[in-house]
């Protein structure tokens, strides 16, 4: 009867991660354990993750960037998590090229692309990226690649005050004519909030074309030089994060986190930056 029973078990809890991995498959995946430790309310956080989090935050990178991250989605060897992303100054902007990869031999994700970013105004920036992107199912399945635009946007309301918009497959590009599926459109739009030295508020709405708006929040607090507190919640589906950062010096950054699914439970998530000064 236990068997039986813990077979059952077994069914319900594979259908929505496999739901989620799905999912994973054809929206936008974020980065950096400093994004996942505020619940992914990340439209508006300035560092080289912004690349996958919002292009435009780029923008204000004064010096060659690389980061690297890992995600390890409800503690499953099949639903991991690698991503990297490098930024560099130029003359009038920032160039940025980044990826990440997603699942395991038989099911696997990959995404890829280039990106440019630069101020508009004094207090407006503009980033635009473009990427290449394949679904491999092992079997008679095959593959499936595109290629999708991104296009984010920030503005600085005063120093410690701003606010981020993300559109993310602008052109709603198909998956599979039959039956019509396309890969996921998302748009966010999300404001940072520096209430004082120490501690930072962001906040954010996200919606999926095809699924209920989420609302995400964090706070971060920064008690010294080099140590950092994060916290983070996030509806549809409820989830709770908690992060930890690490500063070495001024170019080595270390973050780690988790999130947590109340069905499917806890995803561990690290992640390590490099800035080169000037």
């Amino acid at each position: 009867m236990g068997v039986y029973r813990l077979i059952r078990l077994n069914l319900v809890f594979a259908l929505p991660i496999l739901f989620s991995s799905i999912c994973c498959a054809q929206s936008i995946s974020f980065s950096g354990s400093r994004s996942q430790g505020l619940a992914n309310a990340s439209v508006c956080l300035k560092d080289v993750f912004s690349y996958h989090n919002n292009p435009a935050n780029l923008a204000d990178q004064s010096a060659l960037s690389f980061g690297l991250a890992y995600e390890n989605r409800f503690l499953l060897k099949e639903l991991q998590h690698q991503s990297y992303a490098l930024a560099m100054p130029l003359g009038k902007g920032v160039f940025s090229v980044g990826g990440n990869s997603f699942g395991y031999r038989d099911f696997r994700t990959f995404k890829n692309g280039i990106g440019y970013a630069m101020e508009l105004l004094d207090a407006l920036s503009v980033g635009v990226q473009i990427n290449h992107q394949m679904i491999r199912i092992s079997g008679p399945y095959g593959s499936n690649q595109t290629l999708t635009g991104e296009l984010g946007l920030a503005y600085e309301v005063s120093k410690n005050w701003r606010f981020g918009l993300a559109v993310f497959n602008l052109g709603r590009n198909i998956m599979v004519e039959e039956p019509r599926e396309r890969y996921a459109t998302s748009i966010r739009l999300g404001t940072a909030y520096k209430v004082s030295p120490m501690v930072l508020i962001v906040a954010e709405l996200e919606k999926d074309i095809l699924h209920p708006m989420r609302y995400k929040s964090g706070i971060e607090y920064q008690p010294s030089q080099n140590l950092l507190f994060r916290v983070g919640f996030a509806t549809h589906p409820i989830e709770l994060s908690f992060g930890l950062g690490w500063v070495f010096s001024s170019q080595y950054h270390l973050d780690f986190g988790t999130q947590y699914h109340q069905i499917l439970g806890w995803s561990p998530n690290l992640s390590f930056r490099f800035d080169l000064n000037k």
